[in-house]
């Protein structure tokens, strides 16, 4: 591991230029950094007094990072990672769990996403951060928050509300690669009860590719466009009702892959990655009782997705040997889900005062279609109806016990037009048991055991190709529930007058039947079917650390760093492809994964920076993130390379206006954020006999550009 020696150059840089700005400015009376609401869960409660591992990044955040998306923020949490293979980072992996692409069937996703209140699980396209007025990531099971798309965390975000006070602001950015942004944010009152905000932006850029074949550097493109409409309704003193619809269209391409592992591609029928979602939902907030306040969220949402590429990466007439062919999938989801909930106050708090409560229910109705190339179809329908509680018992004046407990009825149905046909009914259950230690009134030792769940289910292909496969067992087409158990120990804390917040966690998560990813041969045509199964169990320890010290009015630094160590226990791969192998056979044998890292689960992240105030009205901001090499894949040896960016910012603050100049991967590193290996004879490139070969997925590389904003 080079960790130490990779990053030392670019941290003693940032650590310099803090020192030398200290010198130059005097330290001033500060009110500390400010205080923040973490409102993901049950109750609203302030971060450094929240038992659990979260990170929370807010608007200032968003905007000093120039993040347009989600995937632009992901490196600032510990232990957080994502996989690319489409326009966007889409599958996220928290802690080493996650999803990493998805294909024919349907897929039981690992990390939840919820934005504004709303249902976007394994959508992350829609995770634009237009007017997103904070971000929080969960790290851990949230089996009582949110139940069986949480086993490795959740992540929500949330807008802007609607403003009293009327205001107005448009910003415009410019870029490298033909980059260009404009969106506007409007607010105010309509009457003395009733308050609306309105945000659109419109994105595009050329993207990083160019298209050597067609002649064109804009088949990777973005051109994404939302826009987000709130009302709030306080009816009366006891009564709060929130309004959000948003609108959704994407068009971005898809022509990512080279023969050759460059940025030019030869593709002649390049691929797209597109959405256009209409949702919205409904938050009422009723607090008309001494015993009880009444929360609610009612959301739906519509969703059409279209995923294709040119499968072979090249055109008609590269090679004599050359094979044809693209891959589509039209993927349609509706998703409709309520959750009401019961908070105590103090009135009804239960034994003499020392216990506050939370009860609630929950339903989500889900569809899912599927058309891959106008040749096959299918049908997922899933329905979700949950009961959960949480209770807290002040044990004294310094300890605290926290227990909560979710039971989750799930029912799934699948069917195609290959005739496969499935039904599978699961009682799934989750919760905590936490320990609180309130060593001062600003620092927070705690003790958690939580349970975390994802359900089983069906492998719809790998049953219809068992009609033709005598590799594919009966005992393949189905695959069971995932259990895991995060054990965990934190210490949070404000010191030196609120100017120092530290979060620090350890934990160690025991899974069982994890599932996994695996193929097995085809001999009729020569190709892999994928399936999941159950491997006998994983282990993963880590470290996750966050810290925010401002030094002075002038002068701040912030860093995270995650170690991570996720394996495999007692599990054999059945398609392992031997990147080392000579060429002869198949490149495919069992192999022992007992000890193995998960793929995408690099050992260690970091995120570092500062920000100084060379003027009053200037601003320069540097960061440095890094990350350790990792697996792309559990059935392959590929790995992406470690690495560590540089990125920049300097902001001019005027009156009601500001400008800034920006920089992302300032020393223009190559990162992947995809790789594949294809074995020997099924090679991609009939320039070399499609010999076995590696591809990957290039990141961002240096991008520079100049934003600017005016508020009314």
């Amino acid at each position: 591991m080079n960790f130490p020696t990779r990053i030392n150059p670019l941290a003693q840089s940032i650590f310099l230029a803090g020192c030398l700005t200290t010198a130059q400015v005097a330290a001033q009376d500060s009110n500390g950094l400010e205080e923040v609401i973490v409102t993901s869960q049950l109750r609203a409660i302030e971060q450094l007094d929240l038992p659990g591992s979260v990170s929370v990044l807010g608007e200032a955040a968003i905007e000093a990072r120039g993040a347009a998306n989600l995937e632009q923020l992901l490196g600032m949490a510990p232990n957080v990672n994502f996989a690319a293979g489409a326009s966007r980072g889409r599958f996220v992996q928290i802690r080493g769990i996650g999803e990493r692409s998805q294909f024919i069937d349907p897929v039981n996703p690992s990390v939840g996403l919820l934005i504004d209140g709303i249902d976007f699980t394994g959508l992350g396209l829609a995770a634009s951060t237009l007017d997103i007025e904070q971000v929080e990531i969960l790290r851990g099971p949230q089996g009582t928050l949110y139940g069986a798309n949480a086993l490795a965390g959740l992540i929500s975000m949330s807008s802007a509300a609607p403003t009293a006070e009327p205001m107005a602001r448009v910003s415009a950015e410019a870029a490298q690669y033909n980059g260009r942004t404009l969106s506007a944010v409007g607010s105010g009152a309509l009457t003395d009860k009733l308050g609306y905000r309105l945000a659109a932006r419109k994105q595009q850029s050329d993207g990083t590719i160019d298209n050597e074949y067609l002649g064109r550097s804009d088949t990777n493109n973005i051109d994404e466009s939302i826009a987000r409409g709130k009302l709030r309704y306080s009816a009366s003193e006891d009564l709060q009702l929130d309004f959000t619809a948003l609108y959704i269209d994407v068009d971005n391409g898809y022509d990512a892959f080279s023969l050759y592992n460059t940025r030019e591609t030869l593709s002649d029928q390049p691929g797209w990655d597109r959405q256009e979602t209409l949702a919205g939902a409904v938050k009422g907030l009723w607090s008309g009782s001494d015993l009880f306040t009444l929360e609610s969220t009612l959301s739906a949402a519509s969703s059409d997705t279209e995923y294709g590429y040119d499968e072979d990466w090249t055109h008609v007439g590269f090679h004599p040997w050359e094979y044809s062919s693209t891959d589509n999938y039209l993927r349609d989801r509706d998703n409709l889900s309520a959750d009401l909930r019961i908070l105590s106050t103090d009135a009804s708090a239960l034994f003499n005062g020392l216990g506050s409560w939370v009860a609630g229910v929950y339903f989500r109705d889900e569809s899912e279609s599927l058309e891959r190339n106008q040749s096959f179809t299918s049908e997922f329908d899933t329905q979700n109806t949950a009961v959960y509680g949480q209770l807290r018992t002040r044990l004294g004046d310094a300890f605290a016990l926290v227990t909560s407990l979710r039971f989750e009825q799930r029912d799934a149905d699948y069917a195609d037009s290959l005739a496969v046909a499935s039904s599978k009914n699961e009682d799934l259950w989750g919760g905590n048991v936490t320990l609180e230690y309130s060593h001062s009134d600003n620092t927070l030792l705690y003790a958690t055991l939580s349970r975390g769940y994802k359900a089983g289910g069906v492998n719809g292909s790998i049953i219809a190709a068992s009609a033709s496969n005598p590799n594919i067992g009966s005992d393949q087409f189905e695959f069971d529930t995932e259990q895991l158990l995060n054990y965990e120990v934190g210490l949070k804390g404000a010191w030196l007058e609120n100017r120092l917040q530290a979060q620090l966690a350890a934990f160690y998560q025991d899974r069982s039947d994890v599932q996994a990813k695996q193929s097995v041969f085809d001999p009729n045509d020569f190709s892999f079917d994928d399936f999941l199964t159950n491997a006998a169990g994983g282990e993963t320890t880590g470290l996750e650390v966050e810290l925010n010290y401002l030094a002075s009015d002038s002068l701040r630094f912030f860093a995270a760093a995650g170690w991570l160590n996720a394996e495999f226990v007692d599990f054999v791969s059945t398609s392992h492809v031997d990147a080392r192998d000579d060429g002869n056979g198949l490149a495919l044998a069992p192999v022992d994964f007992d000890g193995r890292d998960l793929a995408h689960a690099p050992n260690y992240q970091f995120f570092t920076g500062t920000e100084i105030s060379l003027l009053p009205e200037l601003i320069l901001r540097l960061e440095v993130e890094g990350k350790d090499d990792f697996y792309f894949s559990n059935s392959h040896d590929e790995k992406s390379q470690a690495y560590e960016l540089l990125n920049a910012r300097l902001t001019y603050l005027g009156d009601n206006w500001e400008v800034a100049l920006w920089g992302r991967n300032l020393t223009d590193e190559d990162i992947t954020t995809r790789g594949f290996y294809f074995s020997n004879q099924f090679g991609n490139n009939p320039e070399n006999f499609y010999a076995p070969e590696a591809y990957y997925q290039y990141g961002e590389p240096r991008v520079a550009g100049i934003s600017g904003s005016y508020t009314f």
